[in-house]
């Protein structure tokens, strides 16, 4: 990899020699960055911008140096982990490491360092660091304290959860063995309240609360995934979720699974999923970026030739984000960090960079637009010819239901059998209650399946109540009518 440096030291940028090992003062600057609006380091690089580079025998070794103590809350804490990098400039080795701004205050060694022009420098008063407080819970309402919370008032389960996940992406994660306070503690989620007294943090309320505890403390969080094929007014499935984001993260990506295909793509000799790749990062996203005290909700939308997905933020870049300008800011950095630990993330900036690379496989070419403005927060991925699921809204099938059994005939769509009706005719068996065929398709809304599924079906006379003269019993429930049958029966 090949990244020059800037020209010149600045608020967001320090040089700094690295021949021997890591510098002294790299996590004060470290430190500076994160406290104040972020930067990136580049080490092997003299004060006048020549550069000097790195033994590249000792490259591995300082990068694996970097991390662990930025991992260390006895060296940084709260700990933030970063990813540094190898590049080469003028044949010689460098490390570059980016640094965000976070929406924690950060102590090096126990002392608190911000950035100026000038360089690095201590926070010496109280007045500035209750400046530094308010600029931060300014920025982050995910560190807004929630008072009288405890530990014991979070899901246990949850924090069990997002061990398990920490031990798939590394068996010897540092924070398997820590018990839920240390947890907390380590991953940054605690935040100073009004009286000066430690407090859960916001951000610890929407990982681990139970739902009735993230309503309370964000009232208006809901993230809200709509279909809109056919009813493009309303929607023709919809899934709201008012979880916790450990959970709410399977739910987005279990309702892209349900109505997005997955076409077949080779990367090199593998077989790779793009539709995992693309929407992962996708909704990384989505749950990054989003306002948790903000009354709008955040969306998902998929519609017959896109998937636009929309969130209320606060606006960084005011522009559309591409590879080419990109500068990670998370609008929510402790968020981020810990989906990072769960692998639901990868490093910052991985989103625009990964969805870059795979959607134009997906999409027959097309490329996503991500923007960023004073409305919010906007990612659009157009689909092209990469969605190729059947106008009905079938699902693709699984491996397990695809080559073994007897195709399915698929009844012809016409202006009596909607798209809807004909999915619903495929499954029916026997007699079959609302509760039970809304269950089949995979429905929650029961007005939009009575008007777009249930109604339609009775009207065009392919389905029948079992008890018409008492339509709203408790007992009713529905079959196939002779023409109902005929539609499914194979062609002689």
């Amino acid at each position: 990899m090949t990244e020059s440096p800037p020209d010149k030291e600045g608020l967001h940028i320090e040089f700094k020699e690295a021949k021997t090992g890591t510098p002294k003062s790299l996590f004060d600057t470290v430190c500076a960055f994160l406290n104040t609006d972020g930067g990136t380091i580049y080490l092997g690089v003299a004060d006048d911008g020549s550069i000097t580079g790195i033994d590249p025998d000792l490259v591995g070794k300082l990068k694996k140096e970097i991390a662990s103590i930025s991992n260390n809350s006895q060296k940084l804490n709260p700990p933030y982990l970063l990813f540094p990098h190898e590049a080469v400039v003028d044949g010689k080795h460098i490390i570059v490491l980016q640094v965000p701004l976070s929406s924690q205050v950060h102590k090096h060694h126990g002392a608190i360092f911000l950035r100026s022009e000038d360089g690095d420098y201590c926070v010496s008063g109280n007045h500035q660091l209750a400046g530094l407080l308010n600029r931060k819970l300014g920025i982050f309402s995910e560190q807004t304290p929630i008072p009288r919370l405890t530990v014991e008032d979070l899901r246990s389960d949850l924090f069990d959860k997002a061990r398990e996940l920490m031990r798939m992406q590394n068996q010897q994660h540092p924070w398997l063995g820590l018990d839920n306070h240390a947890l907390l503690q380590t991953a940054g989620l605690y935040t100073i309240d009004d009286t000066g007294h430690q407090a859960l943090s916001l951000a610890a309320v929407l990982l681990f609360g139970s739902d009735q505890v993230i309503q309370q403390a964000a009232p208006a969080y809901k993230f809200d995934c709509l279909l809109r094929r056919e009813n493009l007014d309303r929607y023709d499935d919809r899934l709201e979720i008012y979880t916790n984001l450990i959970d709410a993260y399977d739910l987005m990506m279990g309702f892209v699974r349900k109505h997005l295909n997955d076409p077949f793509y080779l990367e090199g000799d593998m077989r790779i999923s793009l539709r995992e790749r693309i929407f992962r990062e996708a909704i990384s996203n989505i749950i990054s970026h989003r306002e948790y005290r903000h009354a709008t909700p955040a969306r998902l939308m998929i519609y017959r030739d896109k998937v636009v997905m929309d969130n209320p933020s606060m606006p960084y870049f005011h522009t559309q984000i591409t590879p080419e300008n990109l500068k990670s800011h998370p609008k929510n950095p402790s968020l981020c960090k810990f989906m990072i630990q769960l692998g639901r993330f990868e490093q910052l900036g991985s989103g625009v960079i990964n969805i870059h690379k795979y959607l134009p496989h997906y999409s027959g070419g097309a490329k996503p637009i991500f923007r960023d403005d004073p409305n919010g927060f906007e990612l659009t991925l157009p689909l092209g010819t990469g969605d190729r699921r059947q106008e009905s809204g079938d699902r693709a099938p699984s491996e397990a239901q695809s080559g073994a059994q007897t195709p399915q005939v698929t009844p012809q769509v016409t202006p009596q059998v909607t798209p809807q009706v004909a999915h619903l005719l495929k499954v029916f068996q026997g007699e079959m209650s609302r509760v039970q065929i809304m269950e089949k398709l995979e429905l929650k809304d029961r007005e939009h399946f009575r008007e777009h599924y249930l109604q339609k079906a009775i009207k065009a006379g392919v389905v029948e109540p079992t008890i018409p003269d008492k339509p709203n019993s408790r007992l009713q429930k529905y079959r196939l009518t002779p023409k109902g049958k005929a539609l499914l029966s194979p062609a002689p």
